[in-house]
C-alpha cells in the first residue's frame, strides 16, 4: 500500500476510516422511514411523542460529546474508547426490540445517544489529527462522506427491512454497530501524540481563550437542527400528506443524503484550497432556501428537490468541521470536535421537537399542509439567520489569517 508523502497514511487506511464512519452512522436513519409504525403505532403515542424518539438520544449525545472529547484530550487514547462505546451502542439497539414500556424505550434511546456520539466524536478527533492541517480536508472529507453515506443508506435499507417487520431495522442497527466496533479495533490508528496532556481546568481555560470556535459550532447547530426536520417531520409529512410508503420515504431521504455523502469528499478537498467561509456560507444560504420551500413542492418534484438540497448541504458540511479543527489548539482538538458534536446534538434535540410543535399548532388552525409548510419555513430560516449572524465575524477571522 502506498502512502501520500504529505500525509504518511495509506489510501487503504483512509478508505477504511470512511467505512468505519459509514458503519457508525447507518443505524441513525434505519428507523426513520418506519417512525410511525415503530413508535407511534407500536406504543400508541402522538406525533409529538414520536418526534421525541429522534430527540431524546440527542439529549444524551449533547451530554456525552464534550465528556468524550475532554477524556481523549486528557488521556490520549481514543481507539479503545471508540470500540467500547460502539459495542455498548449495539446492546442498546438490541434492547429496544424487547417488549418494554414507552418510558423505558425512551430511556434506552437516551443512553444509546450517549454511546453513539461518544464514538463519533473520538472518530472525528482521530481523523483531524492524522495529517497536517493543509491535508486535513482530504481526511475529513473522506470521514464526512462515510458519515453521510451511512445516513443515506440507512433510510432506504430501514424502509425495506421495516416493511416485513418493524423491529428488523433495530436488529440490523445492532449488527452494524458490532461490525463498526470490530473494524475500529482492527484499523484505527491513533494520531501522533500531543506532548501536552491538559487537565479539565486547563481544557476549559483553552476553550474560553478560543471563543471563535463558537462560529463553526453555530453552523453545526443550524445544520443538525434542520436535519432533525428531515429525519422526523419529513418522514411524517411524506407518509401523512403524500401517502408515501416506508420504502418511498426511505428513497426520498436517500435522494437528499446520497449527494450529501458523495460530494462531501470533493468539497472537503476544495476547502483545503479555497475559502472555507465562502463554501460554508454560500452552501448554507442555498440549503436554507431549498428547505424553506420544501413544504410547497408537488409530489413529483420531491425526488429531484431533495437531491438538489443534498448538494447544497454538502457544500457547507465538511468546511464547518475543518474550521473547528483549524481554530482549536492541538491539545484541545478532541474537546473542540466534541463541542462541535454537542452543538449539532442540541440542534437535533430541538429540530424534531420544533418541527412537531410548529406543524401541530399550525395544523390545528389551517390544516396539515399548512402545518408542514410552516415547519419547513422555520427550518430554512434558521440556516439563513445563522449566515447573517456569523458572516461579519467570519470575515474578520479571514482578514487576521485564522481561517480561510
Amino acid at each position: 500500500m502506498e502512502s501520500s508523502p504529505t500525509s504518511g497514511i495509506s489510501g487503504a487506511r483512509l478508505a477504511l476510516l470512511g467505512v468505519v464512519a459509514m458503519s457508525i452512522m447507518a443505524p441513525v436513519t434505519l428507523p426513520v422511514p418506519i417512525l410511525r409504525s415503530l413508535v407511534s403505532e407500536r406504543f400508541e403515542v402522538s406525533e409529538l411523542l414520536t418526534s421525541l424518539f429522534m430527540s431524546v438520544n440527542m439529549v444524551g449525545a449533547a451530554i456525552s460529546a464534550p465528556f468524550a472529547g475532554a477524556l481523549a484530550d486528557r488521556f490520549g487514547r481514543r481507539r479503545p474508547l471508540i470500540v467500547a462505546a460502539l459495542a455498548f451502542d449495539a446492546v442498546c439497539f438490541l434492547a429496544m426490540t424487547a417488549p418494554i414500556s414507552f418510558g423505558l424505550f425512551l430511556a434506552i434511546r437516551f443512553v444509546e445517544g450517549c454511546a453513539h456520539i461518544f464514538a463519533l466524536s473520538l472518530l472525528l478527533s482521530i481523523a483531524a489529527g492524522l495529517v497536517p492541517s493543509e491535508r486535513r480536508g482530504l481526511v475529513m472529507g473522506i470521514t464526512g462522506a462515510g458519515m453521510m453515506l451511512g445516513v443515506a443508506l440507512g433510510a432506504p435499507i430501514g424502509g425495506l427491512l421495516g416493511r416485513a417487520d418493524v423491529l428488523r431495522p433495530l436488529f440490523a442497527g445492532s449488527v452494524l454497530l458490532v461490525t463498526a466496533a470490530l473494524l475500529a479495533a482492527a484499523t484505527l490508528r491513533e494520531p501522533a501524540e500531543v506532548e501536552e496532556r491538559p487537565g479539565l481546568a486547563a481544557i476549559g481555560q483553552a476553550i474560553r481563550a478560543n471563543r471563535a470556535l463558537a462560529l463553526p459550532l453555530l453552523f453545526s447547530f443550524a445544520d443538525r437542527f434542520t436535519v432533525g426536520f428531515y429525519t422526523t417531520t419529513f418522514s411524517l409529512f411524506a407518509s401523512g400528506l403524500h401517502g408515501a410508503t416506508p420504502p418511498r420515504v426511505g428513497l426520498w431521504i436517500s435522494a437528499f443524503m446520497l449527494p450529501f455523502a458523495l460530494l462531501s469528499f470533493p468539497f472537503g478537498m476544495l476547502a483545503d484550497r479555497y475559502s472555507k467561509t465562502a463554501l460554508m456560507c454560500g452552501g448554507s444560504l442555498v440549503y436554507g432556501l431549498f428547505t424553506a420551500s420544501l413544504g410547497f413542492w408537488p409530489t413529483e418534484f420531491i425526488t429531484i428537490g431533495m437531491a438538489a438540497t443534498g448538494v447544497s448541504a454538502a457544500v457547507m458540511f465538511v468546511p464547518s468541521m475543518l474550521m473547528t479543527a483549524d481554530l482549536a489548539p492541538p491539545a484541545i482538538r478532541s474537546t473542540a470536535l466534541g463541542a462541535f458534536n454537542t452543538a449539532g446534538s442540541l440542534g437535533f434535540i430541538l429540530g424534531p421537537l420544533c418541527g412537531g410543535l410548529v406543524s401541530e399548532s399550525v395544523r390545528a388552525e389551517h390544516g396539515p399542509a399548512a402545518g408542514y409548510q410552516a415547519a419547513f419555513i422555520v427550518a430554512g430560516a434558521s440556516v439563513i439567520l445563522c449566515v447573517g449572524v456569523t458572516l461579519p465575524f467570519l470575515l474578520r477571522l479571514r482578514r487576521t489569517g485564522r481561517t480561510t
